[in-house]
């Protein structure tokens, strides 16, 4: 009884958040345009489906993938994980001895990336455009490379302590520089790639991963380093997939019969 509660609940508090979006649809097409609503029946069945999808959705985000982000994270940096049995050192452990961290951090933010919803649509929508010079499987792997590399040395940084700044100022200085040379198709989809995996299926496991890093690691800021890890997700696709335009575009010039 308590869990229907707490779905009930939930519906309801979905149901206040998706109320401005109704009222702007249906003001806008009753004030505005001035017509009705063409097959109402189903635009409200839809609605509905929308409440109940995203109710069950933030459930499930609160039942398992928070928990499992941060049960990963406490027991990956637990002492006698880290140091293989020995549970009595009394000096901290040096940043190296969280290699299992790392490479979880790069295995869920690959895995995570891969599967995402949005950048499946976009990648085919990409492809669509640009009549096939932009492959699917290729942008949503360089997508995904971006966030796991983000995401890894995102929880080093937040192992080792150093600020946050720091990191996201040289990323985006990087990203500057790399968009004078890399080809101006691609310059507004790259940047666009770090939005896209800021979505259903990759944000939850990677704030859950971060927030449980910050909580197991001493000295660290949950919402300063927790969060952090975000960034980190939204910075480094945007690099990786002006790098595999350019490396794309360097092989095609290097095409036999390619004289350009």
């Amino acid at each position: 009884m308590m869990w229907l509660h707490g779905l009930l609940s939930g519906f309801l508090a979905t149901m206040q958040d998706v109320l401005p979006i109704a009222v702007v649809i249906f003001g806008f097409q009753l004030l505005v345009i001035r017509r009705s609503m063409l097959n109402l029946r189903r635009v409200l069945v839809g609605f509905f489906y929308v409440l109940l999808g995203l109710t069950l959705f933030l459930d499930g985000l609160e039942q398992a993938l928070f928990p499992i982000g941060r049960l990963m994270a406490e027991q990956l940096t637990r002492p006698e994980f880290v140091r293989s049995g020995m549970l009595h050192l009394i000096e901290a452990a040096h940043w190296s001895e969280y290699y299992w961290v790392y490479i979880f951090a790069f295995t869920i933010g690959f895995s995570t990336t891969i599967a995402e919803p949005s950048l499946i649509a976009v990648a085919i929508k990409a492809e669509q455009v640009s009549a096939g010079a932009i492959g699917v499987l290729g942008l949503r792997i360089a997508v995904a490379f971006g966030v796991a590399i983000g995401i890894a040395l995102g929880a080093w940084r937040i192992v080792t302590g150093y600020p946050l700044h720091y990191f996201i100022i040289t990323g985006y200085i990087f990203v500057v520089i790399q968009t004078y040379f890399a080809p101006r198709v691609i310059v507004p989809l790259a940047y666009d790639s770090g939005g896209v995996t800021t979505s259903t299926v990759t944000v939850p496991l990677v704030t859950a991963l971060g927030l449980g890093l910050a909580e197991s690691v001493p000295g660290r800021s949950q919402l300063l380093d927790g969060f952090g890890l975000i960034a980190f997700a939204s910075l480094f696709p945007i690099i990786t997939v002006m790098a595999y335009a350019q490396i794309s575009e360097h092989r095609a010039k290097r095409k036999p019969g390619n004289k350009t």
